[in-house]
């Protein structure tokens, strides 16, 4: 590997304190996630989960809305389960949670990341990015958003609901 390409690796990307992220195991090409560092562990919005044995293995079966505050577009995902995880929320309660992993692009880049599934129905991103999917290629810039693009003007009517 030639010190060029080490170096590029190795210097880290900047981002905002939200951004457009794409989750491409899924053919999710744009949601709008909340990047914090306050939280260990990245989690999605998910709903109508259940764990089902495939070839002696436990997989999550779960449902996600890409868009902000609608149920358009709705995706199904199957995924190889890595486990529960007991979360701390944001109200101090500990919940567990089943853990799976995918890839997250984000300001171009891609990124292997675990993601818990829960309930974010009241939450205003279905996607939260968390320290551990960041710690390797991103720095946070909490004064920005979005510097690693934006999705056509379209894109983010959707995402308002408005088409």
């Amino acid at each position: 590997m030639s010190t060029d390409t080490r170096l590029r690796r190795a210097t880290p990307t900047t981002i905002g304190w939200r951004e457009w992220v794409a989750l491409p195991d899924w053919g999710v090409r744009h949601i709008k996630a909340k990047i914090d560092t306050g939280a260990r562990t990245s989690a999605i919005h998910a709903f109508d989960i259940e764990v089902i044995e495939r070839d002696g293995r436990s997989w999550a079966r779960f449902a996600i809305h890409p868009w902000q505050q609608a149920s358009a577009d709705e995706v199904v995902v199957e995924a190889p389960l890595l486990g529960e995880r007991q979360v701390r929320t944001s109200s101090g309660t500990a919940d567990d949670r089943p853990v799976i992993a995918t890839t997250m692009t984000l300001a171009g880049r891609d990124v292997s990341i675990e993601i818990t599934l829960t309930r974010r129905d009241e939450m205003g991103f279905r996607l939260l990015v968390g320290r551990e999917a960041l710690r390797h290629a991103f720095v946070v810039d909490p004064a920005r958003s979005y510097l690693g693009g934006r999705p056509d003007r379209e894109v983010r009517r959707r995402n308002r609901g408005r088409r």
